[in-house]
């Protein structure tokens, strides 16, 4: 058994997944629609900008936090958005559990 063959039957079998096909699908749906579009980008742009602070070990300012927070609940409220928030963290999930069951060996071999 070839692993790297495995890793790209993953890759496949994640692609053909209706957790995929749903994130791709809301994604041009917003890619579509201009004022959701930056609506997102904008979200995504402060998003980065505030983990890349946190990555270099700058603690933001609880304002900056909060100013996020209350951009992501705008956001929910656009049902377009909303719908792919939800698609990614259904994403999300399956790749976790796939990560987790990948780490499997390796973790036992650590015991």
């Amino acid at each position: 058994m070839n692993v790297h063959d495995k890793a790209y039957e993953l890759a496949k079998a994640i692609k053909e997944s209706s957790e995929y096909k749903d994130m791709k699908e809301y994604r041009s749906i917003i890619d579509g629609d201009a004022s959701s579009k930056i609506l997102l980008e904008d979200f995504r742009n402060r998003q980065n900008e505030l983990q890349q602070k946190m990555a270099g070990g700058d603690m933001p300012p609880q304002e900056e936090m909060e100013q996020l927070q209350q951009r992501y609940e705008e956001l929910t409220r656009n049902p377009r958005i909303n719908q792919l928030f939800d698609a990614e963290r259904r994403l999300s999930i399956v790749l976790e559990d796939v990560q987790r069951i990948i780490a499997e060996p390796l973790k036992a071999m650590l015991e």
